[in-house]
């Protein structure tokens, strides 16, 4: 009896942890959020001087604390709170993950992938995005940088996102995304293996990641050849 348990134990599938950024990597980041700018100011009728300054302060991360700086420095009537909720609407608006992306992440959780999601930004926008883009169904777990006060390549925001996919660091996995600092230099100090879509100019002395890609679904390819 022992021995058949054993050998069943054996042959339970493995699963294995993948964690993904969102934006550049899964989801384009740039044309969602030069669309919600746009739509947010012509709808509110605002000095381009206004656009040009969200575009600007707001480039690589978005937070309320920016709406608040926005309404004193340009003398706005409306509340900081509704800005950020309006450009938190319209980003989810505008985001799309496109469909081989989707396709390749239900494929990875047919092979027995545990997928996880560790991304910088504020919580509500960030989670607003991945129920925009049918992310959410298809993920065990995110961690959002905005959870903890804290910026990827923090191994505290890895920590987290494995222990909300159930899974350990301990047990290591892969890394994927586009930031070689936060996501490659991070995943690395987490003990994971790493892919980098490459664009972004590499930092020196940062160790290089285990795969280079042009695209996340070349790194889904990567991940699914594992599982065979």
């Amino acid at each position: 009896m022992e021995k058949r348990e054993a050998n069943w134990v054996r042959f339970l599938p493995v699963t294995r942890p993948a964690f993904f950024d969102l934006d550049g990597t899964l989801v384009d980041r740039q044309h969602a959020f030069t669309t919600a700018i746009t739509a947010l100011c012509r709808t509110r009728a605002f000095d381009p001087a206004v656009e040009q300054w969200l575009l600007t302060a707001l480039s690589d991360r978005a937070t309320p604390n920016h709406f608040a700086r926005l309404r004193a420095t340009f003398g706005l009537n409306e509340p900081a709170e509704w800005l950020w909720q309006d450009y938190v609407d319209l980003m989810a608006a505008a985001v799309t993950c496109r469909p081989e992306v989707l396709e390749g992440l239900a494929r990875l959780r047919a092979a027995d992938w545990t997928i996880g999601i560790i991304t910088n930004g504020a919580g509500d926008i960030q989670r607003a995005k991945l129920a925009a883009t049918g992310l959410t169904e298809l993920v065990d777990g995110v961690a959002v940088s905005g959870d903890l006060e804290i910026r990827k390549p923090d191994l505290r925001l890895f920590e987290l996102a494995a222990s909300r996919c159930g899974v350990s660091l301990a047990d290591g996995g892969w890394m994927i995304g586009d930031n070689p600092a936060g996501d490659i230099g991070g995943g690395d100090q987490a003990g994971l293996r790493t892919i980098w879509l490459r664009g972004r100019p590499w930092p020196h002395g940062l160790p290089a990641a285990h795969h280079v890609v042009d695209d996340v679904t070349d790194a889904i390819t990567i991940l699914l050849n594992e599982t065979e």
